[in-house]
C-alpha cells in the first residue's frame, strides 16, 4: 500500500495510525475528545510521540471521558504532572480539564460535540483532491473560524494548526493524497 508521505518511516503504529484511522469519518464524542486532548499536548512535539504515549493518556484521562476529566481536581493535576507515561505539562493538563467541562458545554447546547464540529460543513467531508504533502497547509480559513468559535467558548489550546489537525483526524477534511488508497476510502465512509 502506497501511503501518504508523512505515514512511509516504516513505523508500524504510524501506519497502523494513518491506514485505519487518520481521515475516516468520525461521529463519537468521545473520540473527538480523545484527539483534542492529544492534539493539545502535541503542540510542540512530533505526532509519533503522543501516539506512543496514546495507551498511557487514554488511562491518565479516564478513558477520555470528558464527563469524569471534568471533576479533575488538583491532586489529580498533581498525580498527572508525576505521570511518566505522559507529557506532563501543566499547562496542557490544566487545559484538558478545562476543555472537558467546555466540551459538556457544547453537548449540552448542540446534543453531542459532533453535532457541533460537523455544523461548520453541513455534515460534509470536505475532500481537497491533494496531490503532493506540499499541498497541505497548517491552517485554513475553516480552521481559523472552528479556533476563533472555540476559543469564545472558553476551549485552550486551540489555535488554529490545532483544530486543522482535529479536522483532518476527524475526517472532517480528507487530506489523504488522491494516490493514496485511504483517499478513496476515507471520501466513501
Amino acid at each position: 500500500m502506497e501511503r501518504c508521505g508523512w505515514a512511509e518511516t516504516g513505523d508500524e503504529l504510524l501506519a497502523k495510525y494513518h491506514d485505519e484511522e487518520w481521515g475516516v469519518p468520525n461521529h463519537d464524542d468521545r473520540k473527538h475528545f480523545e484527539f483534542m486532548i492529544l492534539e493539545a499536548f502535541q503542540a510542540g512535539l512530533s505526532w509519533m510521540t503522543i501516539l506512543r504515549k496514546r495507551e498511557a493518556f487514554r488511562k491518565a484521562f479516564a478513558g477520555f471521558d470528558p464527563s469524569k476529566v471534568a471533576k479533575f481536581d488538583q491532586q489529580k493535576v498533581n498525580e498527572l504532572l508525576n505521570d511518566k507515561g505522559i507529557v506532563r505539562n501543566r499547562l496542557k493538563i490544566e487545559a484538558a480539564i478545562n476543555n472537558a467541562k467546555r466540551f459538556l458545554e457544547v453537548q449540552k447546547e448542540f446534543g453531542s460535540f459532533d453535532n457541533y464540529i460537523w455544523g461548520f460543513v453541513e455534515g460534509k467531508p470536505i475532500a481537497p483532491d491533494r496531490r503532493s504533502l506540499s499541498e497541505i497547509p497548517a491552517t485554513t480559513e475553516l480552521s481559523d473560524r472552528i479556533s476563533q468559535d472555540l476559543k469564545k467558548r472558553g476551549f485552550k489550546f486551540v489555535g488554529s494548526t490545532i483544530v486543522y489537525s482535529h479536522l483532518q483526524a476527524v475526517g472532517i477534511v480528507n487530506d489523504h493524497l488522491v494516490d493514496c488508497p485511504r483517499y478513496r476510502a476515507a471520501s466513501q465512509v
